[in-house]
């Protein structure tokens, strides 16, 4: 017991305790803190590479768009509904569902 309360009256034990539980809990950059930006820059590095994907679809779409002609008509027709002189463009809009 006596050694016990020697070691509770210790000052460097003290300190070195008082020190940990405020770098735990009270810092600026605790454990929570460094948790959530942990999570947040996975999230980041996430969202990354999806636009990095994104933007390699959109070059190789754009590449083949610029040297293939049949491609660009097909995108032309397709996203904004041109057409030739001698044909007619019909668009096909799907009916709402009733839902009662």
């Amino acid at each position: 017991m006596a050694r016990f309360v020697h070691l509770i009256r210790n000052k460097y034990l003290i300190s070195a305790v008082a020190f940990v539980v405020w770098m735990l809990f009270f810092d600026r950059n605790d454990l929570m803190s460094q948790y959530e930006y942990r999570t947040q820059l996975n999230k980041l590095e996430e969202e990354k590479e999806f636009y990095t994907q994104q933007i390699e679809k959109v070059k190789q779409d754009l590449d083949e768009l610029t040297t293939n002609r049949e491609q660009l008509e097909k995108f032309a027709r397709e996203k904004y509904h041109m057409k030739k002189d001698n044909e007619d463009v019909y668009i096909i809009v799907p009916a709402k569902s009733k839902e009662r």
